[in-house]
């Protein structure tokens, strides 16, 4: 054998033994734990993250192990934990029964737990890990666990992030940068308005609403005022560059979850959550709907340690309902995020999780 052919045969060999590079389609195998299984979204994540058609980010991610959690108090929780649970199994899902095994099995955490309440002692559980965490909406029952929860995440270098479904629905992302609307110099936005005992009343479902106000806004808001009737909730904030923002929360008659954009070029209606899309607007990851696209931005996350929300805008929009809460018990008087923010940081130093 002529000898430059013996050393070419000997090349391909040893490169067809060799492990190839993955592409750039092929993203690494990601090994996801659940932590509370009384919320739907748990489910609705996992499915996402098994179809076998999953392409791009959402490929190669597997939930691999869940600890179940619920609440007692929340008929919520006691209601959907079962269902939700047997769901589960269905994915192949094995159910564990501490936090700490969920880590040790996991690469990355979702903290699903329907109770905001015990978000804090979750994340307290997993923080020494350094392991990515996602956890879904509400964040927490109490701004200062907000806060606490991030100190935490930058101490113990974990990635942290928090945010509402409704961040990343096509209907509500578009309209911040639509040809139509042009630079966004105000928002009005409104949906549900469902409360939980348990919870500041704002925290439990409008969270959605004025999580979209701010994909529309974006951060900045410098004073609040509410209004209330058994109606309806009427929150007005004021930011630092002089624009306005409301959040109307529907609590009688239809609902619909959209905004009404107002923009140096136009002013437009947003598209409903999970369905519509902007006019003239093209979705990223195409016309995904409900839970999709924060799952695509949640995949990116646990690989990339970098979340798509800052810490500091997820304080904020906590902020903006904590001082809400506050105008609504003075009768309507403006009330400064940044005031209510120093009570909360002052207080997140406590080591005991509420």
């Amino acid at each position: 054998m002529i000898p430059f052919l013996r050393i070419s045969l000997v090349a391909v060999l040893l490169g067809c033994m060799l492990p190839q590079p993955s592409s750039a389609a092929d993203p690494k195998p990601l090994k996801v734990g659940i932590v509370g299984l009384d919320n739907y979204q748990a489910v609705a994540f996992t499915q996402l993250f098994h179809d076998p058609k999953a392409t791009g980010d959402l490929k190669g991610i597997r939930v691999v192990a869940a600890y179940p959690g619920g609440s007692p108090d929340i008929k919520e929780s006691v209601e959907s934990l079962p269902k939700w649970v047997a769901a589960i199994k269905e994915f192949g899902v094995e159910l564990v029964d501490s936090i700490d095994k969920v880590v040790e099995k996991a690469d990355a955490i979702l903290i699903m737990s329907l109770d905001g309440r015990v978000h804090r002692a979750q994340f307290n559980a997993v923080a020494n890990s350094g392991k990515p965490v996602y956890i879904g909406r509400p964040m927490a029952a109490a701004l200062v666990d907000v806060v606490a929860m991030f100190d935490l995440a930058k101490e113990k270098k974990a990635p942290l992030f928090s945010c509402s479904q409704h961040r990343f629905s096509p209907g509500f992302s578009g309209m911040k940068n639509h040809p139509e609307v042009g630079t966004v110099l105000g928002c009005s936005v409104y949906g549900g308005c469902v409360t939980e005992p348990h919870h500041p009343d704002l925290f439990w479902h409008a969270v959605h609403g004025i999580e979209t106000l701010y994909t529309i806004m974006g951060a900045g808001c410098e004073s609040v005022t509410r209004a209330s009737t058994a109606d309806a909730e009427l929150v007005t904030g004021v930011w630092k560059d002089g624009k306005i923002g409301t959040f109307r929360g529907i609590n009688k008659g239809a609902i619909k979850y959209r905004a009404m954009v107002f923009g140096e070029k136009g002013i437009s209606p947003s598209g409903d959550y999970g369905y519509d899309v902007p006019k003239n607007w093209v979705a990223p990851h195409g016309e995904y709907m409900g839970y999709k696209g924060v799952a695509i931005e949640i995949a990116k996350f646990f690989r990339s340690g970098q979340a798509p929300v800052s810490p500091a805008e997820t304080i904020e929009i906590f902020t903006f309902m904590e001082a809400a809460h506050r105008s609504k018990e003075q009768k309507g008087v403006p009330i400064r995020l940044s005031e209510v923010l120093i009570d909360a940081q002052k207080k997140a130093s406590d080591p005991k999780p509420k």
